[in-house]
């Protein structure tokens, strides 16, 4: 079937750019790969609008799957007619097959199938044409019990019904039956106790919340209008009989089966609807926060001495040389007596002279703050930074089977601190190594459809990691996994030839690769970088095969390929238009030029360092009315979380960053940055604080 044309109008595009979008997809291009090197073919779609296409185009196959399967049931019990057939080929929505299908649908037995049985179907047909007989009350209760499933089944009113839900639903909760209000347990969702609110403005984190409260049996929670009338009145027949008795035993039925059985099935529909909206807003916020993070700026390759912090066990401490590798490891325990500091501190600077350490990574969990004044106190011979680095996630590679293979020789709270010197190093590469919902920068993340937290998640960290590029000599398996084209099972395959046979020389050394084919090569060759390849176009994002153009490109203003990277001045004699031909147009040859002028650029911003106030360093420190520097830690939809130093996050409510309404915080701030913010109000007890941006300077 055809999808472009229902897929356009749904996105607003083209519909020529969402064919070929397809069909790129169909014959296993990767995302990545048609954003950056197909732009002739979609019409310069991003990122976004091709993930877009595909996930619509996932939705509206599996919509006709289960519309043949719909068709082939009804066909199976011999009760197909054009006019069905007709209704079940224009739906749109899940919502309106199963609608059509519900009358078919093979059920247990009901109220009406009982009814039926006892012969009371000629009653209730008599009813609905307005008949009246003095039936006794079973048989009368029987034909209610049929014309009331009638009603529930009928594909229109149930539309209705539906419409009068969009309008006038109300998202409910009170406290569940059986809960004592003086349960610890109900202080957590005390806020959402007796809430209500329209359903079609509730917010996402407030959705989570309450069902959230629901699930953990404090809370009851409703979507529904305020009273039936409306739904009842949507649900009747336009005209009911003339006859007085007929007409009042249709009213009873239609009111029951709006009760007993259209009500609660809307209603879980409703639900649904209210969930997958929570939970695709709390994915975007997620995926938002996750891109932020493993795009943060890379100090880049410095000799690290890395430190987990800890105040009984002692601090892990590790040393690194400029490309990760572990060269020392050992334990000091600075916090257990003087002497014991004062030995720490002799150590830490022997280990900076001693390995030539030109960077130290703190862990900023329990200690950091501790263990950084240790630092401070130092004198170290050489010029050294100091810097905090989130361990979110760390104890989850520690432990895995990545962690493991790297340091089979070596306990968790190693790893852990290698993870932490690393991140410093290059976020990017190291957080690669951990599954992405373990990194802690979501909200609501364990609530959500994993599925569809999945998916989005990985899509993050494939663009993340194409857009940066790949040095294909010193990746680590996990990261070669999310190249555009390779994957696990290539990936292990690309770093097994390294080992046995060395550094590839160039890009076309990816074909001695066993099982790396040239659909493999086309997909992954542009976001892979060789920097020791003797040729220049190895270096940049430039395409393998687009280099033959790029020499003719040279040769047309007399020179080549390296000394064109090298000379902007022969770049700017070059005429674009002459090189445009039907698979090659300006948006590809502009994005040539770019890399010709910056090879490989990374785009993640420059490492900046950052210092929390000296004179801050616990909760019982932070007074109202302060204005500190923070670093940005996680985003959610009802505002940012910022480290101020103190093991205790503080909230920047989206009401207080900015003076003006603000819909989305990540208008405003962003994951990492480092910021001045006020503080409004200190909760010892609770420890909570609360911040501002407003008024700081």
């Amino acid at each position: 079937m055809n999808y472009s044309a229902t897929i356009a109008a749904q996105l607003n595009l083209g519909q020529r750019q969402v064919e070929r979008t397809i069909e790129l997809l169909e014959a296993g291009a990767t995302i990545p790969f048609i954003a950056r090197y197909r732009k002739e073919v979609t019409g310069s779609l991003d990122e976004v609008q091709i993930a877009a296409i595909r996930d619509l185009l996932a939705r509206l196959k599996e919509l006709d799957k289960r519309r043949e399967a719909i068709v082939a049931s009804i066909v199976e019990q011999d009760k197909m007619t054009p006019e069905l057939q007709a209704q079940i080929e224009a739906a749109t929505t899940m919502a309106e097959l199963e609608d059509l299908y519900l009358p078919y649908r093979p059920k247990r037995r009901t109220r009406a199938t009982i009814a039926i049985e006892k012969g009371y179907e000629p009653v209730a047909d008599a009813l609905m044409r307005g008949q009246w007989q003095h039936w006794d009350d079973e048989a009368l209760a029987g034909a209610r019990d049929i014309i009331a499933e009638r009603f529930s089944e009928n594909a229109a009113a149930r539309n209705r019904v539906r419409n009068v839900f969009r309008r006038q639903a109300q998202l409910s909760s009170a406290l569940a039956r059986g809960v004592d209000p003086n349960d610890e347990k109900v202080a957590k969702f005390e806020s959402w106790i007796d809430w209500k609110e329209p359903f079609a403005k509730a917010p996402s984190h407030r959705i989570l919340a309450l069902f959230r409260g629901e699930e953990a049996g404090v809370l009851r929670v409703h979507v529904r209008p305020d009273n039936d009338d409306a739904s009842i009145a949507a649900l009747s027949p336009k005209n009911l009989p003339s006859n007085a008795d007929a007409a009042q035993q249709i009213s009873l039925a239609v009111a029951d089966s709006y009760k007993r059985l259209v009500s609660p099935s809307i209603e879980t529909e409703f639900r649904n609807l209210l969930k997958e909206r929570a939970d695709r807003e709390a994915i975007r916020v997620f995926a938002e926060n996750l891109r932020q993070l493993l795009l943060a700026a890379p100090l880049g390759q410095k000799r690290i001495l890395a430190i987990d912090p800890g105040f009984r066990t002692g601090c892990k401490v590790v040393c690194l040389d400029a490309q990760g590798s572990l060269l020392h490891n050992e334990t000091i325990y600075p916090f257990t007596s003087v002497r014991e500091e004062r030995a720490a501190i002799s150590k830490l600077e022997a280990l900076v002279e001693a390995f030539q350490i030109e960077a130290i990574a703190i862990g900023n969990g329990t200690a950091g703050r501790e263990t950084e004044e240790v630092v401070q106190r130092c004198r170290f011979n050489r010029k050294v930074i100091a810097i905090s680095v989130s361990e979110a996630g760390a104890s989850v590679y520690s432990a895995s089977d990545v962690a493991r293979r790297e340091f089979p020789d070596y306990d968790v709270t190693v790893r852990g601190a290698v993870s932490i010197g690393r991140r410093l190093m290059d976020p990017l590469s190291e957080l690669v190594k951990i599954d992405p919902k373990s990194i802690g920068v979501g909200q609501y993340q364990h609530d959500v459809d994993q599925k569809m937290l999945g998916e989005s998640l990985a899509d993050v960290v494939e663009s993340c990691v194409n857009s940066v590029g790949v040095e294909l000599n010193t990746a680590s398996r996990e990261l070669l996994s999310y190249v555009s084209g390779i994957g696990p099972a290539l990936a292990d395959k690309i770093v097994d030839h390294r080992n046995r046979h060395g550094a590839f020389a160039d890009r076309q050394s990816l074909h001695d690769v066993k099982g790396l084919g040239d659909k493999a090569f086309e997909q992954c060759a542009g976001f892979l970088r060789v920097r020791e390849s003797a040729v220049p176009l190895d270096h940049s994002a430039v395409h393998p095969e687009r280099y033959a153009l790029v020499e003719q490109m040279a040769a047309s203003v007399g020179t080549d390929i390296a000394t064109l990277m090298k000379d902007k001045n022969l770049r700017a004699k070059i005429d674009l238009d002459s090189f445009v031909s039907d698979d090659c147009g300006l948006p590809t040859l502009h994005d040539i030029m770019k890399e010709l002028e910056k090879p490989g650029l990374d785009p993640r911003a420059r490492f900046e360092v950052f210092e929390f106030d000296k004179n801050v360093t616990r909760i019982e420190d932070v007074r109202e009315g302060m204005v500190l520097p923070g670093i940005v830690t996680n985003i959610t939809a009802f505002g940012a979380f910022v480290d101020i130093g103190v093991h205790q996050d503080g909230l920047v409510h989206i009401s207080q960053m900015a003076n003006r309404r603000v819909n989305d915080p990540n208008e405003v701030v962003h994951l990492h940055q480092h910021l001045k913010v006020k503080v409004l109000e200190v909760d010892l007890r609770r420890r909570r604080i609360s911040l501002t941006l407003k008024g700081v300077e």
